[in-house]
């Protein structure tokens, strides 16, 4: 991989990230673009491994949260008594949320990491889900806020988040889709989003940097890819603040119009032969 593709699609990465436009779609589609093939070893690596660096952005955008989370679960732990704290709850409540995506990440991950990463599932992925979130954003009433969360929240939030190893769906646009019609306000599950995104895709890039150390080194190559995670890391920190400015005075209706028609313009490129879909 060149330098500047590592570049770009580092970018390209750390912006998408959060937006429920689906980053992983937006790299599978980029790649293929530059003339990558998508179902190789190193290339899914790639794609995974770079989104650690968005995951860093989260711990440093997140960080005076994460310190009192981490702080009331520890004293709860310890001390029953501090179990009714709220921190202590929605704590629990993330990690739980967590779980549901490691189980079947795992247990699909040969499907996930070849067949669905079509441009043909993408495509159609982008604007089946765009009509997911437009029933969802039409139906919120946002009644509920962050103190609110409960456990069976974010197990709902969690399991709905597994659509999103689907290239395409998004894995925001699944969480925020799935909080909204729990009745929780837009910023409280933008927020959740972001958490219930640390523990998923750190888990999908250590997992990638262990198993697909060798293809990486002989493929894509650790220089490109250390560079376009730490692209990443910097374009996802502003990208997080825009998007929770954005998303309090706005709905999702930009987002869904573009997911639309670039779905649409992938399906159009593929069938005409233009694309190869992997």
């Amino acid at each position: 991989m060149e330098w500047w593709e590592a570049i770009l699609l580092g970018a390209v990465e750390g912006f998408t990230e959060f937006l429920p436009i689906s980053s992983t779609g937006h790299l599978t589609i980029l790649e293929r673009l530059l003339g990558h093939s998508t179902d190789d070893p190193d290339i899914t690596a790639f794609t995974a491994i770079i989104q650690v660096g968005a995951v860093a952005a989260t711990l440093l955008f997140l960080r005076r949260d994460i310190a009192r989370l981490s702080v009331a679960l520890v004293r709860g732990l310890r001390s029953p008594a501090r179990r009714d704290n709220r921190d202590y709850r929605f704590a629990w409540a993330v990690i739980l949320g967590s779980l549901p995506i490691a189980v079947v990440g795992l247990a699909f991950q040969e499907q996930i990491e070849t067949t669905l990463r079509s441009l043909w599932f993408v495509g159609g992925a982008l604007i089946v889900w765009s009509g997911a979130m437009w029933f969802a954003d039409s139906r919120a009433t946002q009644r509920r806020h962050e103190e609110d969360i409960t456990w069976r929240d974010t197990l709902i939030i969690g399991a709905v988040q597994c659509l999103a190893l689907i290239p395409g769906v998004s894995r925001s646009g699944a969480t925020m889709s799935a909080g909204l019609l729990r009745g929780i306000d837009r910023v409280a599950v933008t927020r959740l989003s972001f958490f219930l995104a640390i523990p998923a895709l750190v888990g999908a890039g250590t997992l990638q940097t262990i198993d697909k150390f060798d293809q990486i080194a002989g493929g894509v190559g650790w220089g490109p890819t250390i560079v376009a995670t730490l692209v990443s890391f910097a374009v996802a920190f502003f990208a997080i603040t825009w998007l929770l400015r954005y998303i309090a005075r706005h709905t999702y209706s930009i987002f869904i119009v573009y997911r639309i028609g670039l779905g649409a313009l992938v399906l159009a490129l593929v069938a005409s032969g233009a694309v190869d879909p992997v």
